[in-house]
């Protein structure tokens, strides 16, 4: 199995920055790809990014990189999330979850999945 603990969620301002971490134990030899994925009240969780393991390279949703990115570090096997220019709009629980198989975009493609951390934006 794979644990996967999120933190560094919280409040922050519109504009400011958050870097959530998730850290990933267990078979962590299995490792392929770490996702985050984000739900907000009334919303479907919705894909954020997803970054490769092996040679780190990153996935975005089809409208862009944007104001994300995610990064690795694998000596201590934890996946990071940069927030930058925050907006309202992105308050919501935070989740980031181990691709099992198939597209990275999709919440079914991922078997484990973190406890979720809390981003509050005001405005």
């Amino acid at each position: 199995q794979v644990q996967l603990v999120e933190s560094g969620g919280g409040l922050a301002q519109a504009g400011g920055s958050l870097r959530l971490s998730c850290a990933v134990s267990g078979r962590t030899f299995s490792m392929y790809v770490t996702g985050w994925f984000r739900q907000a009240p009334g919303r479907e969780r919705e894909f954020v990014a997803a970054i490769r393991w092996s040679g780190g390279y990153a996935y975005y949703p089809d409208s862009g990189k944007g104001r994300f990115t995610i990064s690795r570090d694998n000596a201590k096997n934890t996946v990071y999330l940069q927030m930058d220019s925050l907006k309202p709009e992105d308050t919501a629980v935070y989740y980031c979850a181990s691709l099992r198989s198939g597209s990275y975009w999709e919440l079914t493609s991922y078997d484990y999945w973190g406890q979720g951390t809390q981003v509050t934006v005001s405005s």
